[in-house]
């Protein structure tokens, strides 16, 4: 039997993605379903359109599809909901991408093909295609990391990755459920642990529709919050190792 896997999707006001999203995401879900028990669960963050409705009725001809929807919160903290909701309901594997259609529902056999092998293998975009802004502040955040917990990552954030979930469980809870930069930290705290995992290079387009709600202003935002919650992390490890 095949593990079970959780693909695990945030999604806020995508109702221009979010059907395309499941047509290319739900046939992936079907040839690596776990026995009837896996699932594509899309997790509508409150959304003000009519995301969560277009999910429920796609859901109706597709039943390994879960739609869920709750207060919105933002894009880290319903990535948290959706790692705890996969754990709770007994995923051995959990897959994060986005809804936004950046990333290929084509390239995740290739992170299949090599689960057996890592605990966590996470996507790498060599050449991504939202922006020079973009780039840049992952650059600086890629930098932060290294200053504060010392280790080099070569993409902290890439929302394409294939854990396991007894790693996520691991991790997750190390860090406060309202936390904004969930996969930041877990991709950290694997490289500080020395967790067998690997980075993959993945594709990484242009939003293929909508708005992107979370500008350059935002980013700043969200990043001196981050900077302040990696330096209390930190200073959890260094008590937990005391």
């Amino acid at each position: 039997m095949q593990p079970i896997i959780y693909i695990v999707a945030p999604a806020y006001n995508e109702s221009e993605n979010i059907t395309q999203f499941v047509e290319e995401w739900y046939p992936v879900i079907e040839r690596h379903d776990g026995g009837g028990l896996s699932r594509l669960v899309v997790i509508d963050d409150g959304s003000k359109d009519n995301t969560y409705s277009i999910l429920q009725d796609l859901s109706r001809t597709r039943n390994l599809l879960l739609p869920l929807t709750k207060k919105n919160s933002g894009h880290g903290p319903t990535c948290i909901y959706g790692y705890q909701y996969a754990i709770e309901h007994g995923a051995d594997l959990i897959f994060q991408t986005d809804t936004d259609g950046q990333t290929s529902a084509e390239e995740f056999e290739a992170f299949w093909a090599e689960r057996e092998d890592y605990d966590a293998i996470l996507g790498k975009r060599p050449d991504r295609k939202d922006g020079a802004s973009r780039k840049f502040v992952e650059h600086v955040l890629r930098l932060i990391l290294r200053i504060i917990f010392g280790v080099k990552i070569p993409d902290a954030n890439a929302p394409f990755r294939l854990m396991r979930s007894e790693l996520v469980k691991k991790y997750i809870a190390m860090m406060p459920e309202d936390f904004n930069l969930p996969n930041v930290m877990l991709t950290t705290y694997f490289v500080y642990f020395h967790e067998n995992i690997a980075f993959k290079n993945i594709s990484f387009q242009s939003r293929r529709a909508g708005k992107n709600f979370i500008n350059i202003r935002k980013i700043i935002n969200i990043g001196i919050k981050a900077v302040k919650g990696f330096y209390q992390l930190r200073k959890n490890l260094q008590e937990a190792s005391q």
